[in-house]
């Protein structure tokens, strides 16, 4: 998935859920996205944090969460 994608997926589950916070949008979004998705967003986090092991599920929350805040960034 790129992030172009993983940021409309992520705009579609925060649509969908206009009360959670930006941390909880991405743990519904990573839940949704499956085990293999949540995988793949995990090693990337973990690339690149340069670390070697990390927790799944929260490693893949990071990583969309690192994804979506970058990109908020470059167009402010």
């Amino acid at each position: 998935m790129t992030h172009d994608e993983l940021v409309v997926q992520f705009a579609l589950t925060r649509l969908d859920n206009p009360g959670l916070d930006l941390e909880e949008v991405a743990a519904l979004l990573v839940r949704r996205v499956g085990p293999e998705r949540m995988l793949q967003f995990a090693a990337a986090n973990l690339a690149d944090r340069g670390e070697l092991r990390g927790a799944l599920f929260d490693s893949a929350v990071e990583h969309v969460m690192r994804v979506v805040l970058s990109l908020r960034e470059d167009t402010a």
